[in-house]
């Protein structure tokens, strides 16, 4: 039993360490080590969320519906940022790394894995050099409930990572799917919850919205930030099932992927 344990142990271990390297060599492929090399990993993400959040203050009231508008917008952009790039790097993301599985110990999983960290990582940094500097800048408080904040990121995370494994093994599989993701994450756009808040729809829309594990996670978010200022609309029990679901159904099928790849 002890020595099962330890072998079980030593499994984890090793793959840790393949999704460490992964991600070294993501990096280096990506972003090379001329200028700012590594820094791109942030720095991409940082350009959107501040480039979005600077147009929206400028072209909008400096509050809406009695919240400041930089800090609505950056609540929900930073999210959605997460969100697309994972999609976006997910997308047939098995053949950029083809020739790595001739390694016993490099899996499909670890592949998507190791993009996700990358990206769901870079984001949630960026995310908060952005809010430091709107705070700094007196455009943003800081958050009224960590707790809640942190809880939001973190199932925004999982959903991210979910829907990465789902359209890499889905993309795959098909080639419509590949050629049709840019197009649904535009279409989805109304579905994320970055832009609106719950509490400013009528009952119908909300409930539909709350569909959508995006929206719950940019609620809790948003209740974090500020707090008794807004009433967060959000389904825990629901959202924890909806994400569960999607991260067994997209590990079931990404480690079912290998026969689709050609690997060279």
């Amino acid at each position: 039993m002890h020595q099962n344990r330890q072998t079980l142990l030593q499994l984890f271990l090793t793959q840790l360490r393949v999704i460490g390297a992964l991600m070294l060599r993501e990096l280096h492929t990506r972003f090379g080590r001329e200028n700012l090399g590594y820094l791109w990993i942030v720095g991409e993400p940082i350009l959107f969320c501040a480039g979005v959040a600077i147009a929206w203050t400028a072209i909008r009231p400096s509050y809406e519906h009695g919240l400041q508008t930089t800090a609505v917008v950056i609540t929900g952009y930073v999210p959605l940022t997460m969100w697309r790039h994972c999609l976006a790097s997910s997308v047939r993301a098995f053949e950029a790394n083809g020739s790595l599985l001739f390694h016993r110990q490099v899996t499909p999983l670890d592949i998507i894995t190791a993009r996700s960290i990358l990206e769901i990582a870079g984001t949630i940094i960026a995310g908060v050099i952005v809010c430091s500097g709107a705070m700094l800048l007196g455009y943003m408080t800081p958050p009224k409930d960590y707790g809640l904040l942190y809880i939001g990121i973190f199932y925004q995370s999982l959903f991210s990572y979910a829907t990465a494994l789902l359209v890499a093994a889905l993309s795959q599989r098909s080639e419509l799917v590949e050629k049709s993701i840019t197009v649904f994450s535009y279409l989805s756009l109304p579905f994320s919850g970055a832009f609106i808040l719950e509490s400013w729809l009528p009952l119908k829309a909300r409930n539909l919205l709350l569909w959508s594990p995006s929206v719950n996670n940019i609620e809790m978010i948003r209740g974090g930030q500020f707090g008794n200022n807004i009433h967060p609309y959000y389904d825990m029990v629901y959202n924890s099932y909806a994400t569960a679901f999607m991260l067994i159904l997209g590990i079931s099928l990404t480690l079912r992927s290998r026969k689709y790849i050609n690997v060279q």
